[in-house]
């Protein structure tokens, strides 16, 4: 169903294979999440874009590592405003550790992302976080599950299954198993290569009622704000929050609405009556806690 494994990139398919043998835990969890939806609104409510801010070590994709301890760069993430927080539990390519996760969730009172390459349903069980990430590309493949195998079982152990998409035969499938919090990465793991467009592509066709991430190459506030007017409800950064002061590069892009909000909250008292205007219909958009429509998202990049 998924692209075949021969067209991974060779640091992709070495993860992935380590992945296929990984173990699962003891005992099956019952997790108590926080809210992923609730906190988008909040932050959006706040004026705020909504962040979720990557702890992540060292990567294939990048150079050096940091040596930090994970809990204070958590805090210094959560200080400059993220939304909520990846953590990599993958310990041979990026650095991460399941204690690095109970740690830091024990740490913080945001939602808390396990970023892992989760491939059978016994992995689930590995530690506890508030979401999970499900690589629809890994699933539906030899010596993995299904991800509809998946996503239930994630959905029924409390977890909130974030599923990472990048083509839209693989958006359709995550659509069909009823994902409510999809990630639109656009990093082609075949090649390693970034893209933004692919967002921008795949956006439209997400419906309403789902809670939409960009992921991958969001490097500045004009790439934040790209993302934004493409229909992202929250982004994904990892990269550029880790590169140099952890809480000033959070703040900087988690508040690259903020003039935008506050012109908005200005002039929404005058214009009830009237309605909104173009510009105030796409940040309406982006209230979707208690949104049920099912109806594409409208991504007018005339804001």
């Amino acid at each position: 169903m998924n692209a075949s494994e021969d067209k991974l990139a060779p640091a992709v398919r070495s993860i992935l294979a380590t992945a296929r043998e990984r173990s699962g835990g003891a005992e099956r969890l019952d997790v108590d999440a926080r809210s992923f939806p609730a906190a988008v609104e909040a932050t959006e409510a706040a004026g705020r874009v909504p962040v979720v801010a990557e702890v992540k070590p060292t990567s294939p994709t990048t150079e050096g590592e940091r040596t930090d301890d994970p809990v204070d760069l958590a805090r210094e993430m959560v200080a400059g405003g993220a939304t909520a927080l990846s953590v990599l539990t993958e310990p041979e390519h990026f650095g991460g550790s399941a204690e690095n996760l109970r740690r830091i969730r024990g740490a913080v009172d945001v939602p808390v992302l396990r970023k892992d390459f989760v491939v059978r349903e016994a992995q689930l069980d590995a530690v506890e976080s508030d979401l999970i990430l499900l690589i629809a590309r890994f699933l539906d493949e030899q010596g993995t599950d299904s991800l509809a195998t998946l996503y239930e079982a994630a959905r029924e152990r409390g977890f909130q299954p974030l599923v990472e998409v990048h083509t839209r035969e693989e958006l359709d499938r995550a659509l069909e198993v009823g994902a409510e919090i999809i990630g639109v990465n656009n990093r082609d793991l075949g090649k390693l290569e970034v893209d933004l467009d692919t967002f921008e592509r795949l956006a439209p066709h997400v419906p309403e009622d789902v809670t939409l991430l960009a992921e991958s190459g969001v490097t500045s506030v004009a790439d934040v704000r790209r993302m934004r007017a493409a229909g992202a409800d929250a982004l994904l950064i990892g990269t550029a929050i880790m590169d140099g002061d952890v809480e000033a590069n959070t703040e900087r892009l988690t508040t690259a609405d903020a003039e935008r909000a506050s012109r908005a909250a200005e002039t929404s008292d005058a214009e009830t009556d009237a309605g909104p205007t173009s510009s105030e219909s796409t940040d309406a958009k982006r209230g979707r806690a208690e949104s049920t429509d099912t109806t594409p998202r409208n991504t007018d990049t005339n804001q």
